[in-house]
């Protein structure tokens, strides 16, 4: 249902100079540019992205209040025009929050949408079954767990997903950025086969798909979707010479947009290479003065930036 080069797109924003707001940084009123994220999502649709996530985390939905949050996805629908799916991010640590955001995606026409386990309270595994059951039970499109416990402070248990999967027919798949293939395998193992692994690791695409994954949805991909797109076509295709140099040439690409919190780093290449204003909300700042040189050298010898 939902596999391939998935980006987690990021929302582009415009700057004016004026103060006394708390999105800003130096200085700067950030509000959402709607005409480039328009320009993005066309950008990553000819290049053959299978499908759009809108206020993810790489989409900076911590720093986005619900009417900017619905708008994003509004948009993001109106776009992409039933083109590829539209997997909203709609997850919150308050379980009625997220029910709320996921309704107006629905509402709203998004084709499924991406739950977060709750952050900073750290449910137990029992609170995050009763989480995600609650949400799923609210809507009819389907639900993607994400398990990111280095950004909630909570691992979702492979036993919690295949409970969920076997009991909640609209959760059908996982988007794993634990980091652990041997959970991931598990996953696999003990989930309903037709429950989906997704990596939510740029760099683990390729083993993820070696293990039974269906795809990424990717940080990287917003600067370079053909390559991501065909490493997952050619893992498809049985063309495994040609993924290998795939994961191979990504890599240091990959391992430069992580350095530092994301989205910080690919937000920056985004503005070096002239695709959008690399401007942030705070808490997000701009990258150390060593990293950056580090990034714009990835950059460089990847052929993007001379």
């Amino acid at each position: 249902m939902f596999s391939g080069s998935i980006v987690a797109i990021v929302t582009p924003f415009s700057a004016t100079n004026r103060g006394g707001s708390a999105k800003n940084f130096g200085g700067k009123n950030l509000t959402m540019d709607e005409k480039k994220l328009r320009e993005l999502i066309e950008f990553q649709i000819k290049n053959g992205t299978s499908g759009i996530v809108p206020c993810g985390t790489t989409g900076e939905s911590a720093t986005l209040n619900f009417e900017e949050h619905e708008k994003v996805i509004e948009i993001t629908i109106e776009q992409v025009r039933k083109r590829v799916p539209v997997i909203a991010g709609t997850g919150s640590n308050s379980t009625e929050e997220a029910i709320m955001l996921t309704q107006k995606a629905a509402s709203a026409g998004a084709d499924a949408s991406l739950q977060v386990s709750p952050y900073y309270n750290r449910p137990t595994q029992k609170g995050l079954y009763e989480h995600f059951k609650a949400i799923a039970q609210s809507v009819k499109i389907p639900i993607i767990l994400y398990n990111i416990a280095s950004r909630t402070g909570v691992n979702i248990e492979p036993e919690t997903i295949a409970k969920l999967a076997q009991e909640c027919s609209n959760i059908v798949a996982v988007k794993e950025a634990s980091g652990s293939l041997d959970q991931m395998s598990r996953i696999k193992q003990i989930c309903p086969k037709d429950f989906e692994l997704i990596s939510g690791d740029d760099g683990l695409t390729l083993p993820v798909l070696s293990i039974g994954g269906v795809g990424i949805i990717s940080v990287v991909a917003n600067i370079v979707p053909a390559d991501v797109a065909s490493l997952v076509s050619a893992f498809e295709k049985g063309d495994l010479k040609k993924a290998g140099e795939l994961h191979y040439k990504l890599l240091p690409l990959i391992k430069a947009v992580f350095l530092e919190t994301n989205p910080i780093p690919i937000k920056t290449a985004m503005g070096l290479l002239g695709m959008c204003e690399p401007d942030l909300r705070l808490p997000m700042c701009s990258m150390s003065e060593n990293n950056l040189e580090k990034l714009k050298s990835a950059l460089k010898d990847y052929g993007l930036l001379k």
